[in-house]
Parts: C-alpha cells; sequence; structure tokens
C-alpha cells in the first residue's frame, strides 16, 4: 500500500467507532458512525473527518439519542448522509444543516446495523440490515420502507449492493449464510452457507461481478463465485479474532483489506501464493470500521 507510514490520527473521546466511510464526491472527507460504551448503552454521533496537509480536523458532528453502527453517503447530494442505529431508526442527516436529521425511518424492531446507498445510475435506492433479522429497501425521497427481505435466521450484519448489477444487494449474518436479493423479487436469490460461525462482514468484487468475498467470527476470509458455491474460491487465514468489516480495493481486481477484534487492518491480494502483504497495528482496541478512497489510491 506505501501509505501506511503516513497515517493520521484523531481521537474522538468516549466515543468507539463502528463504520467509516470516504465520501464518493470530496477526497480526504470521511464520515465515522459512533457509539457510546462499545455501543451497548448512551449514545450515538456522526462525526465528518477532513484529512488537510496538516493533520485530520473534525468537519461536523451531529449526535443521535442512541448508538450509531454505520453510515453511507448519499451518491446524489454531497452533503446528505444516512446512518442506522441501535433503536432500529435509520437518520438522514444534511451537512449544509445545523440541527438533527432531515428525517427518521423507524420500521426495524431491533438494533439497525447496516445501511448502505445504492451504487448504479438511475436508482436511488437505500438497504438496511437489523438484529430484527429482516433487511429493508428504502428510497429516500418516500417516508416508509418500500420492501421487506426475510429469511436470514440470525442478525443480519451487512447489507451491501452490487456496484454491477441494479437491484442486487447481498446481506451477512450470524445465521452463517451469504445471502443474495434482487429487489424485484421478494424471495432469496441465492443462499451461501459460507462458513460454520457467524458472517460480520461482506463485499463485492468492483472488477468481477460474480466475486464477493465474507469476513466471519472463525477469523477467515472466503472468496465466492456465485456461478459455483461449492468450494470457495480463496481462503485467507492470518487474523486470530473475529473478522469485522472486510473491502475489496476500488484500484486492484484481487486486494481487499480487512479490520479485525484482533486491533489489526490487514491487506490481501488473493492471486499471490502468500496473499498477506501487510498487518497495520496502529489501533488499541476493536477495531471495527475500515474504508478505501476512490479518490486517492492507497489511502485507507
Amino acid at each position: 500500500m506505501g501509505t501506511v507510514a503516513g497515517a493520521g490520527a484523531l481521537r474522538l473521546p468516549g466515543l468507539h467507532g463502528y463504520a467509516v466511510e470516504f465520501s464518493p464526491y470530496c477526497p480526504g472527507r470521511v464520515a465515522c458512525a459512533a457509539a457510546q460504551y462499545y455501543g451497548m448503552a448512551g449514545c450515538g454521533t456522526l462525526a465528518v473527518l477532513e484529512q488537510n496537509e496538516a493533520e485530520i480536523v473534525l468537519l461536523r458532528s451531529f449526535d443521535w439519542n442512541d448508538g450509531l453502527f454505520d453510515v453511507t453517503w448519499s451518491e446524489n447530494n454531497e452533503n446528505v448522509l444516512i446512518t442506522c442505529s441501535g433503536d432500529g431508526s435509520l437518520q438522514i442527516w444534511d451537512m449544509a444543516k445545523t440541527k438533527g436529521p432531515l428525517q427518521v425511518y423507524k420500521e426495524h424492531t431491533l438494533e439497525a446495523y447496516s445501511v448502505d446507498w445504492s451504487q448504479t445510475r438511475g436508482e436511488q435506492l437505500v438497504v438496511s440490515g437489523s438484529w430484527d433479522q429482516t433487511a429493508k429497501l428504502w428510497d429516500p425521497a418516500v417516508g416508509k420502507s418500500l420492501c421487506t427481505f426475510k429469511g436470514h435466521e440470525g442478525v443480519i450484519y451487512s447489507t451491501i449492493w452490487s456496484p454491477h448489477i441494479p437491484g442486487c444487494f447481498a446481506s451477512a449474518s450470524g445465521d452463517q449464510t451469504l445471502r443474495i436479493w434482487d429487489v424485484k423479487t421478494p424471495g432469496v436469490k441465492l443462499v451461501i452457507p459460507a462458513h460454520q460461525a457467524e458472517v460480520l462482514s461482506c463485499d463485492w468484487c468492483k472488477y468481477d461481478e460474480n466475486l464477493l468475498v465474507t469476513g466471519a467470527v472463525d477469523c477467515s476470509l472466503k472468496g465466492w463465485d456465485l456461478r459455483n458455491i461449492r468450494q470457495p474460491v480463496f481462503v485467507l487465514l492470518g487474523h486470530t479474532y473475529a473478522i469485522r468489516r472486510v473491502k475489496f480495493s476500488p484500484f486492484h481486481a484481487t486486494i481487499l483489506a480487512s479490520c479485525s477484534y484482533d486491533f489489526t487492518v490487514r491487506f490481501w491480494d488473493f492471486s499471490k501464493p502468500n496473499p498477506l502483504l501487510e498487518t497495520v497495528e496502529h489501533h488499541t482496541e476493536f477495531t471495527c470500521g475500515l474504508d478505501l478512497s476512490l479518490h486517492n489510491r492507497g489511502q485507507v
């Protein structure tokens, strides 16, 4: 990666970060969803950070009365973000406004743990995943969910849109499966028994519409080809505790990054005989959030 030595740090006292996401519009701008007391009690904060030449600065922050577990940027307005929280609600925020959320959607009956804004052109759709074992589809312009997806038999930890196929998303769950859904059909499209442990994270390859990766409590990362799900395409071992988040590189078809409860961030190239490229040990606590910049190659 070559840039890890240039890491910047910003401390948010009393808050534990759950998710980070780079702005698709502004290089160096990052949203962070955070919670007090490791998300088990207390409030949450959406922090928008910006890296300048010298340091990382806090640009804006918004508070919510429950822990915030995930964040996604709007794909049609550079100032709009959506977070999801422990009270089961989604919040729409506008950085141009000083006050609280523009809108709150509360339909999930337990913690809302994942939220993602679709990246394919021509649709403005948001998907959320919850501990109530459902995923919900939203149009941010409509005040209620468009559809509810049922089928998982455990907590949904991650819901991620395909960057290639309109209306298609993946979900990862405590029921040990990765599932593929199509918003045009109510039932699940594909069920992949991905791990013999809770699956906490998944992501789509940016260069191959059939390739996904999962990260699980069994400390492994596995690659899955949707055309043949009998065996994983690759298995990456090295983390010593549960893998909390995994993301494919936007610049390299075979590079991905993962972070874990073992406090580390690891970079991998699954095409190599020795796939572990680098282990970064900057954090001193559970590492829950991770993203790779779309603008600056190598910035994480």
